[in-house]
This record gives C-alpha cells, structure tokens and sequence, in this order.
C-alpha cells in the first residue's frame, strides 16, 4: 500500500475539519445509513437507528412517550443535562 501524498493527507484533514465545524457539544446530527434507515447520533455512545416507518411510528408516540416518562419519573435514571 503507498503512502499517501502531502496533498491527499492534506484534503483529508480539510474533510475531517468540515465535517466537525459547525457541531455543538450535545447536538444531535442525522445520517442515512447503508442499509437506508435514519441514524441519530450525539444521544449516547452508539447512534440511534431506526427505518422510516419505525420513526413515524415513534414520533405519532411522541405525547405518550412524554407521559410515560413523566408518570414513572421517579424509577428513571437521570443523566446531567450535559452528558
């Protein structure tokens, strides 16, 4: 395998550069996958993927999820806010 020229080295860091400009520490960020479902990541260490269908699903929960979460708040793990 070569190495690879200052100039491809150079193009890569660019890449690599503009891809995390822009990013907030605890923003979220929204990807297709390879096998075309949507990927989430900045929620944990391992991003969140689901298929279109899945995240429909989800979202016509949205309220529900809220109230489940409120109702059983005191058996929930909470994280600080920044984690």
């Amino acid at each position: 395998m070569a190495e690879p020229s200052y100039e491809e080295l150079k193009a890569k860091v660019a890449e690599l550069e503009k891809q995390t400009q822009g990013r907030k520490r605890g923003s979220l960020d929204f990807k297709v996958s390879e096998k075309g479902g949507v990927s989430v990541y900045g929620l944990g260490r391992f991003p969140v993927t689901l298929y279109y269908e899945q995240w429909v699903r989800l979202l016509d929960q949205a309220e529900q999820i809220r109230e489940f979460m409120e109702e059983n708040k005191s058996s929930l793990k909470m994280k600080n806010a920044e984690s």
